[in-house]
């Protein structure tokens, strides 16, 4: 028992804790940091803060998995393919219970006989050519007057005040009203279409933008003062990127009101110089009481509209909308 109470008395420990026995000057002794006795489990792996916050980033991270030719088959292509087929087929058995006259309800055999017949004789691709040229050359013009606008109206509050409730009137009227007006102003001609393309689609624009900047959070608008950005700059640089949903949205929008402002305005004003579009074979079934006609040219317009809407707007949608985190990666 003597030799071990010796043994502790010599150890640097205990002459540290008892300066005074061993003769040494009395001087404080640094204590021994208590990190070594931690550091090996902070070494020997992340904290549970960093495998925390590891996780959040891969929560937001997207995904660039490339979807295969099969599941876009599946879940893109494959279910309005069934749709169709149904509907289709729905078509049929009615036509074949009910037997009504071909003239009135035509069955699907019989349009598509009178589509290839238009085809052969080039009816409705001249029609197609011409309303899809007037379409898009009217929604770009739109989408020229409209943007700048719609950026000025938000830009400044008094103006916006002025004549906000007039753009979303001009919305919510019809746009084929314009088109006695416009054929007295101008005559049979292309520009009563062009202008009735316009009055549809510029409010929508407009309003879209307007949406677009009011969803954009007010300290984008003050680190760019900070920054200095004013008058066209701060439109340009920072308003329009930030209200790009809303702006996408009005622009959807707007081509669907221009393709029906269209097809409105070639139903009505026929004859003189203006071209035959696919409103003109509309009319022109009518006029010969020939139903299947009628239908070729209702459903050449919905595959259109269809068309536009699944092949630009919607990627372009998502694209936009993903890159904000604003939408998962499904596809």
């Amino acid at each position: 028992m003597r030799d071990d109470t010796a043994a502790l008395q010599a150890s640097p420990a205990v002459r540290g804790a008892h300066p005074a026995e061993d003769g040494a000057a009395a001087r404080p002794v640094p204590a021994a940091p208590s990190a070594p006795v931690t550091a090996p489990a902070a070494t020997a792996g992340p904290s549970s803060a960093e495998a925390e916050l590891a996780g959040l980033d891969a929560l937001q991270t997207e995904r660039t998995r490339r979807t295969s030719a099969a599941e876009v088959l599946r879940t893109k292509v494959g279910p309005p393919a069934v749709a169709l087929l149904f509907v289709l087929l729905l078509w049929q058995l009615f036509v074949a219970v009910l037997d009504p006259r071909p003239d009135v309800v035509p069955g699907p055999f019989d349009v598509a006989r009178q589509f290839g017949a238009l085809v052969s004789d080039g009816s409705v691709l001249g029609a197609l050519g011409t309303s899809l040229w007037r379409g898009i050359s009217g929604f770009l013009i739109a989408v020229a007057v409209a943007t700048p606008l719609g950026l000025l109206v938000a830009q400044w509050q008094g103006l916006r005040n002025a004549v906000g409730p007039l753009i979303s009137g001009l919305q919510v009227l019809p746009s084929v009203a314009w088109v006695p007006a416009a054929i007295i102003w101008f005559g049979l001609s292309d520009a009563t279409v062009y202008f009735v393309v316009l009055m549809g689609a510029i409010p929508s624009i407009v309003n879209g933008m307007l949406a677009g900047v009011d969803q954009i959070p007010p300290q984008l608008r003050r680190a760019g003062h900070v920054l200095g950005a004013s008058g066209w700059t701060m439109a340009s640089r920072i308003v329009l990127p930030a209200a790009l949903p809303g702006y996408v949205a009005g622009l959807k929008q707007g081509w669907a009101f221009s393709w029906r402002s269209l097809m409105g305005a070639e139903l009505i004003a026929i004859g003189g110089s203006i071209g035959f579009g696919l409103g003109s074979l509309l009319e022109q079934g009518r006029t010969v009481s020939n139903m299947a006609v009628v239908m070729v040219a209702v459903l050449a317009i919905l595959a259109v509209g269809i068309l536009v809407e699944l092949l630009f707007f919607n990627p372009v949608e998502r694209r936009l909308l993903r890159g904000r985190g604003l939408l998962g990666h499904r596809s």
